[in-house]
């Protein structure tokens, strides 16, 4: 069965991390409605290793569970919502796909986009990369990543700069946890929506390549991308995936409850930007 806008039953634990039952449709549609309104709305996609940056950091984890949008980018993450929750879906939400689809959809509205994040090299491959797909594209903006730490008041500067550009929603591509944290400290300062989207820069720039549809379908992305990017992402996959797929058996047996700590509101002081 296939979630739809109609029947989505909201977010549940996995894990102790609220992610929403969600399919394409309804995430792209909750997406452009908050764009449309002008509303802020912070979204992510988590895969195993965006769930484990909760379960390893309780402060992070209410962060996340603040998100207005965080849709399964990983299969195993829909499994948990499957086998836990009975959630019935038929495929994962994956980050890079959803930006594509929201992309489109803000092309065909006329909703600037601005692209936040990556390095400069990156963005320009990206650009006309994006155009290419959706000639009726408007990009409003582009800032790349400065790699260092927030000063005070930058969040406030950012945002005036996203404002100023006329965009409609912003894509971060920052990395996680990082991304995620820049969007949660940039969504009370912006009327739009906050798409936290990964490695999505790195793959429509064409300068990651997707793995093949089977290895996607059976949950083994992480070994195609562990080939790519051994020495950055070994510990990423090596040691989370087994922590993972233990605490989700202990979530299904009901040896571990994986309580959700509540939202919250608290403002972080310093961000990667």
């Amino acid at each position: 069965m296939t979630v739809t806008a109609a029947t989505a039953t909201g977010k549940r634990s996995v894990l102790g991390v609220l992610v929403d039952v969600t399919d394409y449709a309804d995430a792209t549609e909750r997406i452009m409605e908050a764009a449309r309104e002008r509303r802020g709305y912070a979204v992510t996609a988590l895969a195993v290793h965006g769930v484990m940056t909760g379960v390893q950091d309780r402060a992070h984890n209410a962060r996340l569970n603040s998100f207005d949008l965080v849709t399964p980018d990983g299969q195993p993450v829909r499994w948990a919502l499957n086998s836990v929750h009975k959630a019935g879906l038929a495929d994962r939400v994956y980050g890079p796909t959803l930006t594509l689809k929201v992309v489109e959809r803000a092309a065909a509205e006329g909703l600037p986009v601005y692209l936040y994040g990556s390095t400069q090299p990156t963005l320009d491959r990206l650009v006309p990369a994006l155009e290419g797909m959706f000639p009726a594209l408007k990009i409003a903006g582009v800032e790349a990543s400065k790699f260092r730490t927030s000063h005070p008041g930058e969040a406030e500067e950012i945002a005036e700069r996203i404002k100023a550009s006329g965009a409609r929603i912003v894509l971060v591509g920052l990395g996680c946890p990082r991304q995620e944290i820049f969007t949660y400290a940039l969504r009370p300062l912006l009327d739009m929506p906050l798409l936290a989207v990964g490695a999505a820069f790195d793959y429509h720039a064409g300068l990651l390549k997707n793995p093949p549809a089977w290895m996607q379908k059976y949950a083994l992305e992480w070994l195609w991308r562990l080939g790519l990017e051994p020495k950055r992402l070994w510990k990423r996959y090596v040691l989370l995936n087994p922590a993972y797929l233990a605490r989700l058996a202990a979530q299904r047996t009901g040896l571990w409850k994986a309580t959700p700590p509540p939202p919250t509101t608290e403002p972080v002081t310093s961000f990667a930007v």
